[in-house]
C-alpha cells in the first residue's frame, strides 16, 4: 500500500477520520459488515505506527434515537436497515479492536439522532456530560477548519455508504481527501469499483493495494 499520510512538513494540516467503526457494524452486530473487526484492527495498527503524522484524529459514530424510515423491520439494505447503533447502547460503542487507537483520538462526532445521516460531516462533536439527544456541538467540518485542517485521510465502515458519503462531503467542503481503501469494509463489496470511480470523479484520491 502506498504511503497514506502526509509528509512531516504538512502533518499539521492533515487529519485522520475513522468512520463508524462500531460494534453493530462489525461481526456479531445487528448490521454486521464482513471484515469490520479486521478493519478495526488494521486502523488501530495504522494509528499506533503513524499517529504523529496527523494533526488530529477523530472518529464518527452513528448515534440513533429515532431516525424514522432509516430503521425497518423489512429493510432493503439500500435506504432502510435493521435497528443499529442506538444511542448509548453497546452496539453504538467503538469496536474493542480499535481500542489501541482511542488514546490518540482528539474527538468523536455523533450523527443521525433523528435522521439517517450517512456522512460524518453531519456529525456534531460529542460533548462530555451532554444529554443523549444533544446536538449543540460544532459540526465536523467547522471543527476541522477551526483546527487548521486542509486535508483528510478517511477509513472505516462502510465503504459504499458512510465512508463514501463522508469522502464526498469532504471534497464538497474543500478538503483534500484520500480514502484508504484497504482500511474500509463494504456492505456490497461487488460495488467497490463503481464506488471508487465515483469518488475519483469527485476529486477524491483512493489508495488501494498494489
Amino acid at each position: 500500500m502506498s504511503e497514506p499520510t502526509s509528509t512531516p512538513e504538512i502533518a499539521s494540516t492533515r487529519a485522520l477520520i475513522i468512520v463508524d467503526v462500531q460494534n453493530d457494524f462489525c461481526e456479531g452486530g445487528t448490521l454486521a459488515v464482513a471484515g469490520g473487526a479486521a478493519v478495526a484492527t488494521a486502523i488501530a495498527e495504522l494509528v499506533a505506527a503513524r499517529h504523529q503524522r496527523y494533526a488530529v484524529l477523530v472518529a464518527t459514530q452513528d448515534w440513533h434515537i429515532d431516525p424514522g424510515s432509516h430503521f425497518s423491520e423489512a429493510p432493503d439494505f439500500v435506504d432502510s436497515w435493521p435497528v443499529h447503533c442506538v444511542a448509548e447502547t453497546p452496539g453504538a460503542a467503538l469496536h474493542p479492536n480499535l481500542a489501541p487507537a482511542t488514546a490518540h483520538l482528539h474527538a468523536a462526532f455523533r450523527k443521525g439522532r433523528f435522521s439517517a445521516a450517512y456522512s460524518g460531516f453531519e456529525g456534531r462533536l460529542a460533548l462530555e456530560g451532554a444529554p443523549v439527544e444533544d446536538e449543540s456541538g460544532p459540526l465536523l467540518g467547522d471543527w476541522l477548519r477551526e483546527h487548521g485542517i486542509t486535508s483528510l485521510d478517511v477509513a472505516g465502515i462502510a465503504t459504499d455508504h458512510c465512508v463514501r458519503a463522508t469522502a464526498l462531503d469532504a471534497r464538497t467542503q474543500g478538503f483534500e481527501t484520500t480514502v484508504i481503501a484497504p482500511l474500509t469494509a463494504a456492505v456490497h463489496p461487488q460495488n467497490n469499483d463503481a464506488v471508487f470511480e465515483q469518488l475519483r470523479a469527485a476529486g477524491v484520491t483512493v489508495l488501494t493495494l498494489g
